[in-house]
């Protein structure tokens, strides 16, 4: 089925939507226990809400494939994530509100760490302060000028992570990341996967290498590396397609550059996850959809902290019940993909979830878990559907057909 076909259903309601995404809270069994982050958290108040929900497990993208997180975002919120994958490097940019312009080339940055060989030994540079990122991209600035071809420009964006941005003439996005995704191995070359592309990953390697030269006597921060290479482009807005006047509550600036992107109100960066509910509430009569994104289940995952992934996951329960009292008309609780801390990265497992609304039919789950969810009324089905399934339970889509 078209998961654009909700598009043509939609009608006016004042229902309320509440998206809770749990970042990577899918996981995998502890060795020692044979439990998951999930289900070895104390999680009594998701464990109520999953009793009178209707629950299931949902795949990002496709069965076996890992997804990233912009693609699997775009799966949440309805839009086909193959058709509208795009590359990091233009979240990175919406996210810190850089004034994009047509015909920019943007790639996310990470600072990282290499040894004396030149293998990746860290891909976050120990995961350095905003502060220190922020002197590293002026200092490359102020190296790379006059960089043929281009105007090149670092832009910090939070912690190791930072924007590079390419301004010139016919710049391409066919090109491959530089990034390995994996310790013990050199940078990748970037390649130019159409011919036009060329001229443009040619540039790229000059500025990767001229970054690395200085960058050399850092301790940490010693190289980059790119991925997602991407010129600016326009969505569809979530107003204009479902009629949601949107809220995003996100802290990270990709999350948030999403959210910009499809025309959604950002609001500001919060200091806790728990001012993050806070403005959840302070808002809730002033918009019709709440994307709240919390990203300490991923961070821990990717750490590979179980024990630190639980911690995350039970500070979550304990502000559910913030939600449950607005009493929106729909609540859906998910991830936007798996990061089990034994795998310390995404991977390619279905996500829990649960859809709490007057208008569902509750199942037999007990528990807000893998094993429990997988169970679920809602059976194992494409991200990309939950939100025809949301408007549905809003009564915001009508009949299809005679």
């Amino acid at each position: 089925m078209n998961p654009e076909l909700i598009d043509t259903l939609v009608v006016e309601n004042t229902t309320t939507i509440v998206f809770v995404i749990l970042d990577g809270i899918g996981g995998l069994p502890h060795p020692d226990t044979g439990r998951t982050e999930l289900e070895t958290a104390v999680t009594p108040n998701l464990d109520s809400l999953a009793r009178q929900s209707i629950c299931g497990i949902l795949d990002p993208i496709g069965y076996g494939i890992t997804p990233g997180s912009g693609p699997a975002h775009f799966a949440l919120f309805g839009y086909d994530p193959v058709i509208h994958n795009v590359g990091r490097g233009l979240l990175t940019a919406a996210g810190i509100e850089f004034a994009m312009k047509e015909g920019d080339l943007y790639a996310r940055v990470n600072f990282a760490t290499a040894d004396e060989k030149g293998m990746i030994t860290d891909r976050r540079a120990g995961r350095i302060d905003t502060e220190t990122c922020a002197r590293l991209c002026r200092r490359l600035n102020e190296h790379l000028t006059g960089t043929a071809g281009a105007d090149v420009l670092f832009v910090p964006e939070k912690e190791h992570r930072a924007l590079l941005v390419l301004r010139g003439d016919n710049l391409r996005e066919e090109i491959t990341d530089t990034d390995p995704e994996l310790t013990g191995k050199p940078p990748r070359v970037p390649r130019a996967t159409v011919p036009e592309a060329e001229t443009t990953r040619r540039l790229i390697e000059e500025v990767t290498a001229r970054a690395r030269r200085v960058l050399a006597a850092e301790l940490r921060a010693n190289t980059i590396l790119l991925r997602g290479f991407a010129r600016f482009r326009e969505y569809r807005t979530f107003e204009g397609r479902f009629g949601l006047k949107a809220l995003a509550i996100a802290n990270y600036p990709m999350y948030r550059g999403i959210a910009r992107l499809l025309g959604m109100t950002v609001h500001p960066v919060t200091a806790s996850v728990r001012d993050q509910f806070g403005s959840l509430r302070e808002n809730f009569r002033r918009y019709h959809f709440f994307f709240l994104h919390v990203k300490a289940t991923d961070a821990r995952g990717e750490d590979g902290n179980f024990d630190g992934k639980v911690k995350a996951i039970e500070e979550i329960d304990s502000l559910i019940p913030e939600v449950v009292a607005l009493k929106p008309d729909v609540l859906v609780i998910t991830g936007d993909h798996s990061t089990p801390a034994v795998m310390a990265s995404h991977s390619w497992h279905p996500v829990p979830v649960l859809l709490s609304s007057a208008l569902c039919r509750p199942d037999a789950v007990m528990h807000f878990g893998e094993r429990d969810c997988i169970t679920g009324g809602l059976g194992r089905l494409p991200m990309v559907y939950l939100m025809g399934l949301a408007l549905a339970h809003a009564r915001r889509l009508s009949k299809f057909g005679a």
